[in-house]
């Protein structure tokens, strides 16, 4: 019986390795695949304004926290000032640019707009159509420029 547990072990693992074997992927195509793809998830940040952009959109998974009734969404635009969260309700990346479909957090306002990943590394956020996104700070809105840039920290 041991000698039969012995071959049967044996036959799996050579069938592991041969099947591994063929649909590997070389050490540089996994790179280039991340690399790919890190361009639009992570977290971005603008200090000026203290607002953040928490993004994955690929697989269009960021649940955005005290909102979860939206459910997985590309992500999410924040402020370290105010609780409120506009929803990034869709996303189409495309080489360095996604474009945006953004709504506030009661389905009242929306907005068209565009991520871009510039040169230097850095990210711009463009309002292209519709509501103008406002933050609260100390019980006063703040009205988001058309235009914004962002640092990605992760």
């Amino acid at each position: 019986m041991e000698k039969v547990t012995i071959l049967i072990l044996a036959f799996l693992f050579a069938f592991g390795i041969n099947a591994n074997a063929e649909g590997s992927v070389t050490e540089t195509e996994t790179t280039t695949a991340k690399n790919d793809t890190a361009i639009f998830r992570g977290r971005l940040e603008n200090d000026e304004y203290q607002v953040y952009i928490v993004m994955d959109f690929y697989n269009k998974n960021v649940v955005c926290p005290r909102q979860e009734i939206f459910g997985e969404n590309p992500g999410y635009f924040g402020s370290k000032r105010d609780n409120r969260k506009w929803i990034i309700e869709d996303a189409a990346p495309k080489d360095n640019s996604a474009r945006l479909v953004i709504i506030n957090d009661y389905g009242s306002e929306d907005l068209d707009a565009r991520l871009t990943r510039n040169h230097d590394g850095s990210y711009t956020l463009e309002r292209l159509e519709g509501s103008t996104m406002k933050i609260a700070v100390n019980g006063k809105w703040v009205k988001i420029p058309k235009k914004l840039d962002f640092k990605k920290v992760r």
